[in-house]
Parts: structure tokens; sequence; C-alpha cells
């Protein structure tokens, strides 16, 4: 059915017109428990919910996550050990965490990684923006000389080291030249680009993670990594672009984050397994989102993408008589295509039909068969003439009551 579908289907995605952006299938790397918590908003959740969230990260294919800031308290450091320890029960998923290159954060994590028996990658960041060293008041010797010194002590503790350059997207190619090249020469493994401000467009992505490649890495065995975040609304985009030419890409389960938020993680999973980068399970994305909703307080808009309430319902009487004809002949997958992009069954979802002001008679006739009432000339009517009175979509409830004889 997949291959008839897609005959009924152009994607100018895919016309080749244009020039094609060479997106990738990449690592991911989740920072939902660490920098998605710093988000103003937020609650932190118990440690048994950030548990499960790992699992759920391991069953969605996600490879790393970063799990915490252990120079942030030792109750933090705490939760980072106990987090480490779970992820030795996953399949795949790997531990991290965020390091300011200073000596109590670099103890810290080392500490943290003894205690919990598992060699956590230490993601060792440094402001690297001209407006923020301005702002510091920092020599770019005595950055260079933390860099080393920090870097250097993790990598002679045996563990793995990205080094984090903030405000990448910001900063100039000298310093960052100069900041990447101590950091690998102390043993870093990879380097990570950040958008710390949300300031770049897909454009500026590719630039600067073509310097990166070209004029840092250039034939070094060294991996990079891309860390987006949201301020002008360009995080899932810049994200994706990305996967052309960063070896791992950072996002949080509904964008959360600082200020208004990161990558969106779940949208960079939907988007990769429609463009057929990946194939996997995204079923449990819906309880991943909906525990950040819940524990973390963060309501999930009712039009998200994907994930949102109003994602696969619609009242609406011209796209509604669409899905039903579908419906009707037993084809779920039609249904899910032929008034949506992303298939709700690829989420463990379903199309909803609903009733309400914008309905048509096909919605009611519809919601009475699926709710197990004849559908009389007197019913449609009763219910029809309410939803056209109404100013929202009405509950099952109502129509229940209305459909009774």
């Amino acid at each position: 059915m997949r291959s008839e579908l897609e005959d009924l289907i152009y994607d100018w995605n895919r016309d080749g017109r244009a020039a094609r952006a060479d997106y990738r299938a990449v690592e991911l790397d989740d920072e939902t428990l660490r920098d998605g918590l710093q988000s103003p908003s937020v609650r932190n959740p118990p440690l048994a919910v950030k548990k499960r969230l790992l699992q759920l990260m391991d069953q969605l294919g996600i490879d790393s996550a970063d799990i915490g800031l252990p120079g942030a308290s030792p109750q933090a450091r705490e939760t980072i050990v106990a987090l480490a320890k779970e992820t030795t029960t996953l399949r795949t998923l790997k531990p991290n965490c965020a390091v300011r290159t200073h000596p109590d954060d670099v103890r810290g994590a080392i500490e943290a990684s003894v205690a919990a028996g598992v060699p956590i990658e230490c993601c060792a960041f440094i402001g690297s923006s001209p407006i923020r060293r301005f702002a510091e008041d920092w020599s770019l010797d005595t950055m260079l000389r933390s860099v080393e010194t920090s870097v250097t002590t993790l990598v002679k503790a045996g563990l793995p080291v990205m080094f984090v350059t903030e405000d990448t997207t910001r900063a100039d190619p000298e310093t960052l030249r100069t900041l990447y090249d101590v950091a690998i020469g102390a043993g870093a493994k990879r380097i990570c680009v950040s958008d710390t401000t949300g300031h770049a467009t897909p454009e500026g992505v590719r630039n600067l993670l073509t310097f990166v490649r070209d004029d840092v890495v250039r034939s070094r065995a060294v991996k990079v990594d891309y860390h987006g975040h949201n301020d002008r609304g360009l995080g899932t985009i810049n994200g994706l672009t990305a996967t052309a030419l960063a070896d791992r890409v950072h996002g949080c389960a509904l964008g959360i984050g600082e200020r208004v938020g990161n990558t969106s993680m779940d949208q960079l999973l939907v988007n990769l397994r429609l463009w057929g980068l990946i194939d996997r399970d995204l079923t449990p994305l819906t309880e991943y989102v909906a525990l950040v909703a819940e524990h973390c307080g963060v309501p999930i808009p009712p039009n998200y993408p994907a994930m949102g309430a109003d994602a696969f319902r619609t009242g609406t009487g011209v796209h509604a008589a669409a899905v039903i004809k579908a419906l009707r002949k037993k084809d779920r997958a039609l249904a899910d295509r032929v008034y949506s992009a992303v298939p709700a069954s690829v989420l463990g979802r379903e199309q909803r039909i609903e009733v309400g002001p914008m309905s048509g008679e096909s919605n009611v006739v519809y919601w009475l068969e699926s709710h197990g009432f004849e559908p009389t000339r007197e019913r449609i009517a009763r219910l029809f003439d309410a939803a056209k009175d109404s100013d929202r979509l009405l509950t099952d409830e109502e129509l229940a009551k209305l459909a009774l004889p």
C-alpha cells in the first residue's frame, strides 16, 4: 500500500529542480534532562520519571543523553550518578554531562563517573563569541589555558570529552579555530557547534559547519556536534540542516529549554522518519512527550506538530468528508494521508472526526455510527443543528445526550 499511496502524492520535497539539502541519518543527543530543565518555567521531574525518560529515549533509538551538570550541586551529582547507572540497563543510550571548563566542575564530573562506574562523556564548554568575552572581561589566553587544563584532566581520568563552544554562531573564525585546536590537541574527540542564542539561520548553520569541517577538523578523527536553540523559530529546521554536515544533533522533548527552548527532538525524529532516513518505532514518542508535559509542567499546545491534541483531529466538513471516505474504504493508511502530511499510525495515534460549527452532515453521521447510534434523519438533524449553533466542537458527552431518544 505504501507504494500505491506514493503514486497518489506528488512530492515537491523531492522534485529535484532546485539544489537538494543533503540531509542524513545522524546520531542524536537528548538534552531534555539538562538544557531542557534550564527553562525558566519548568519543574524538575522526580528521579523515577527521569529514568523512564531515559528508557524511552533508548527505545526511540536516541544515541546519548545529557543527564545534568555535576558542578551545580551535590544533589545534581547524586542524580547524575543514578541516571548513569540506569543507562547500563539500556540497549544503546550512553550518558554525558555538561561541564564548565572550571576545576570544580571537572572534579565533580570525574567523581560522578567514578561513583557510577560508568565513563560519562564530558561536554566541556566555554563562551566563544566576542560579545560574551567582552561582557565577562575574558582574555583569549586565559580561556585557552582553562580549556587545555580542563580537557587534559578529564582525558587523563579516562573520560571521553566533547569540547563545546558556547555562542559559536556569533563567534569569529580565528577564535573558534584556536579554541578547537587546543581542545583537540588536549584529547577532545568531539567538538560542538552551539547556537546558544538561537541566532543562526539555516544558511548560517551550513556556513559554520562547513568551516568547522574544512578548516578545523580537516582529516583529524574528530566528530562534530550541533546544538541549537529556537529563539527565531528556526530550531527544528536548523537541526535538520545540521544533519548534512554534523555527526550528532542535539534536541529536547517538546523543544523545552533556555528562554524559548531548544531544537525539538520529537520533531527531528518525525521528520527524519518521513524522509526515510530512519526506520524505527516512533510510538514511544507519545509517552515521552506526555511525561515531559506532565512532570515538567509544560502543556502541549493543541496545534503542536504531530503530538498536539489537534494534530489528527478535525471538525471541518470538507476535511472530515475526505477522511471518512478513506475510513469507509477500510484503508487506514489512506485515511492517514489524505489530509495529513504526518501519518497518525506512525505515532500510534489515529484520525478523529469531531462535530462542531464547521462540520458537515458526514461528520454527524460518522460520529453516530462510530458511537453505536443509528443515524436517523431526526438524530442527524438534532446534532447538526446543535453543532451549527455552537461556538466550538461539541464533546462526546454532549453529542451522546443529543443522540438519545
